[in-house]
């Protein structure tokens, strides 16, 4: 059997992420933090060191310097190991002066690269997704069925269909049928693959292993003039119906894609339960991340329940009801937090108005998701708005019912967001 020392992953460093704005305001998707200390590219980074798989390459666009200080600072392998984290930027050339134009264009402008590892497989991934996967058990099967690709699957919600790529499967496992966010009505009663009334399709997850040439090919491939810019849309449904070997590796763990502020919101706040679907701490296969040698948090009189805390607070008189707190985060007396997410932020002291970083004195804030280096000051209310609102302010964004206090943002003494 093959070798996963002959995989090399390429990691979709994502677009404009406009449905997570505004929290992609100032940073790429996978820069985004999650659960409190980490950011979304820790999760695929560490999926893929964790399933010995060391050659990964990440390719970025927008935004995109807070997520490339992240990964050289984080993934740094030593002189005596062959592995290595690259970044692969979108660059002008000779031949082409576009930027990515979609998922699959994006790994043909580096098919040089790829074909200067000499790797035999190659791994897609998302930078958005949460979820823990060996992705060697994908390859074992994935050579197994002498594949051309394979492509993780997992069951989808009937309301989800229209979110994702539905496809079907025939006894083998090899994928006769595969529709990109399908909506019609006729074609989504054709597609249904399960008994399960809540759960009756198959969805991609986003996960696609190639053998090399196979990829090569496909993206070399000019078709009535168009080369092929995305996976989903286009490449895994020629490659069906040009009856290559596609096969579907299904995937039976946790596994959410964080692709809007409520899936963002909710997906967090699920980490702070007493047995979450997904837990950070696993001693075998960890989530990694920058490592910032703070001291520990320190809460002096206060009450939490439900709380997901990260070092370097201090949080004095306060009461903290299912919440995520980030780093170094200062909260004052008196307040009230409830079902929010708490960014941290990237320095202790002021903002650069003058303002204390945090939260100060006698708050009481519900439903909302603060990012990093806010300052708020005393006696602001924030309750959550319907969840089919959104509303676009000066000092702050709602998506979803969820209230967004932008990155660097300053909400004065008094002040009441509310519906």
């Amino acid at each position: 059997m093959p070798s996963r020392d002959e995989i090399l992953a390429v990691i979709l460093g994502g677009g404009r992420g406009t449905r997570l704005y505004p929290l992609t305001a100032e940073r790429a998707k996978p820069a985004v933090p999650i659960a409190g200390k980490y950011r979304l590219i820790d999760i695929p980074i560490s999926n893929c060191i964790n399933s010995k798989i060391y050659r990964i390459s990440v390719l970025t666009q927008f935004l995109s310097v807070s997520l490339h200080r992240h990964i050289t600072r984080t993934y740094v392998f030593d002189s005596f190991h062959h592995g290595w984290v690259q970044i692969w930027a979108a660059e002008q050339s000779l031949d082409t002066t576009d930027w990515y134009q979609g998922t699959a264009d994006a790994v043909r402008k580096q098919i040089q690269e790829i074909q200067s590892s000499r790797a035999k497989y190659v791994l897609i991934l998302a930078g958005d997704h949460l979820y823990r996967m060996d992705y060697g058990k994908m390859a074992e099967y994935h050579w197994e069925q002498d594949a051309d690709v394979t492509v993780a699957v997992q069951p989808v919600l009937k309301n989800d269909a229209s979110r994702f790529g539905i496809l079907k499967q025939d006894p083998s496992g090899e994928i006769k049928r595969f529709a990109e966010k399908p909506k019609d009505p006729e074609l989504l009663a054709d597609l249904v693959s399960l008994d399960d009334p809540e759960m009756p399709y198959l969805g991609s997850m986003g996960i696609y292993l190639f053998n090399a040439d196979v990829l090569v090919d496909v993206l070399r491939k000019t078709i009535d003039g168009k080369q092929f810019d995305d996976f989903g849309k286009d490449i895994i449904p020629h490659l069906i119906a040009a009856d290559s070997r596609v096969y579907g590796y299904q995937y039976d763990g946790y596994w959410r894609d964080i692709g809007t502020i409520r899936t963002f919101y909710e997906t967090n706040l699920e980490l702070t339960e007493y047995e979450p679907e997904i837990d950070f701490y696993d001693p075998e296969k960890p989530v990694y991340t920058h490592p910032r040698y703070l001291p520990g948090t320190r809460a002096i009189g206060c009450k939490l329940s439900r709380v997901l805390l990260a070092e370097g607070c201090t949080i004095i008189d306060a009461e903290l009801d299912h919440c995520v707190i980030g780093l170094r985060q200062q909260i004052g007396e008196g307040t009230v937090i409830k079902d929010t997410i708490m960014m941290g932020a990237d320095w202790y002291g002021v903002q650069r108005n003058g303002a204390p970083l945090g939260i100060g004195k006698n708050c009481n804030i519900q439903g909302a998701i603060i990012d990093k280096n806010a300052a708020i000051g005393d006696n602001v209310v924030i309750k959550p708005f319907p969840e089919d609102i959104d509303v676009d302010h000066s000092m702050y964004i709602v998506r979803d019912g969820v209230v967004v206090i932008p990155k660097n943002t300053t909400i004065p003494a008094g002040t009441v967001i509310q519906p």
